[in-house]
């Protein structure tokens, strides 16, 4: 039986040798991918997710932990199922709006979402609407988040909203995130919810996800 508390303690502290090295002598070891992810590398980091809340870890520590994540993860990954969803929380699309490079707290969310167990799709920064509804189309994505820091690009996540509106968002649920948003710009642009850092972003697409997979009253 692995010990899973000491691999969440080398994710929490950044070991990525250590994790990449446990999770394949768990595999090794007859261990299911299923159990690996959760016990091994989702549990882990749902304390790093929980410290960086509570101002206990910084971003510097959270990309550190999420790095060793990851290695864990190369090693699952090919033995995922088809498109690599296999036990994932859902499906997440995210990019960055028109105009703006910005790609920091976008990449926290990233991984942080990862580290939920969310299947992420990273469309990158300076992102269209089109470019949004094209992955959209190909991906299947349950919550769709966009990034804007600069208040000159933010009303583009409006030109988004609403080119989901106009396709039929088929329970998408579209979340926004950055310095100059809010929830009350959410609440203007008709976006489902906002979130104010990663931590609470990953809060709120939990919270999306739910309310998409509710049953209808």
């Amino acid at each position: 039986m692995p010990d899973y508390a000491l691999m969440n303690q080398c994710l929490y502290e950044g070991k990525a040798r250590e994790v990449e090295q446990m999770t394949r002598d768990a595999l090794a070891g007859g261990c299911s991918v299923r159990e690996v992810l959760l016990e091994g590398l989702i549990a882990g980091m749902s304390v790093v997710g929980e410290d960086f809340k509570h101002n206990v870890l910084y971003v510097p520590e959270v990309l550190i932990a999420a790095r060793a994540m990851k290695a864990g993860m190369t090693v699952l990954k090919p033995l995922l199922g088809p498109g690599g969803d296999t036990n994932s929380t859902g499906r997440l699309l995210i990019g960055t709006v028109r105009g703006d490079l910005h790609d920091i707290g976008k990449n926290l969310v990233c991984m942080m979402a990862e580290g939920a167990g969310f299947q992420v799709k990273d469309i990158g920064v300076d992102q269209s609407v089109e470019k949004f509804l094209a992955a959209a189309d190909e991906f299947k994505p349950d919550v769709v988040g966009m990034s804007a820091l600069l208040t000159t690009t933010m009303s583009y996540m409006k030109v988004v909203v609403d080119g989901f509106e106009q396709r039929g968002k088929t329970g998408i649920k579209l979340a926004i995130g950055g310095a100059p948003t809010s929830q009350a710009f959410a609440d203007e642009i008709g976006a489902d919810g906002y979130g104010a850092d990663a931590s609470g972003a990953v809060d709120l697409f939990l919270s999306l996800l739910e309310k998409k997979n509710a049953p209808a009253q």
